[in-house]
C-alpha cells in the first residue's frame, strides 16, 4: 500500500517555474479531460500523488518512469492504473497482479492511496 498528499498550490506554482514539468510527469491523455479540455491543477496534483503513491506501493525503486504509470478515469468517473514499461517490471517482480487507486483533493490539499495485490 502506498499513500502520497500533494500541497496544490505548492504543486501549481512548481509547474509554472517549470514548464516541462507536465510534459515529464503526465502523459498526453493525463493532461486533458475526456472533453479535451486542460486538467485543473487539483486534478493534476490528485495524478502526481497517484503516481507517488504507487511507486510507495511497489517499495519506490529508482529507474521506474512516470509515463510507465497513467491515471485513467472509466465512463463513471472512477480512475483506475494502466502500467507498463519500468513499472509494469516491477509489479511482475514483486508478484503484484491488481491495483487499487483512490484519487482527493480538497482544502488545498490532493491525496492519493495505492493497494497493489499480489
Amino acid at each position: 500500500m502506498g499513500i502520497d498528499v500533494v500541497p496544490i498550490e505548492r504543486f501549481e506554482s512548481a509547474s509554472l517555474r517549470t514548464a516541462e514539468l507536465i510534459d515529464r510527469l503526465f502523459t498526453a491523455a493525463e493532461r486533458v479531460t475526456p472533453a479535451g479540455t486542460d486538467r485543473t491543477p487539483e486534478s493534476l496534483a490528485a495524478r502526481f500523488a497517484a503516481k507517488e503513491a504507487l511507486a510507495k506501493a511497489l517499495g519506490a525503486p529508482g529507474g521506474m518512469k512516470w509515463h510507465d504509470a497513467e491515471v485513467v478515469v472509466d465512463a463513471g468517473g472512477r480512475p483506475s492504473l494502466e502500467i507498463r514499461g519500468t513499472v509494469a517490471a516491477r509489479a511482475a517482480e514483486l508478484g503484484v497482479n491488481s491495483l487499487h487507486v483512490s484519487l482527493s483533493h480538497d482544502g488545498g490539499i490532493a491525496s492519493a492511496v495505492v493497494i497493489a495485490e499480489g
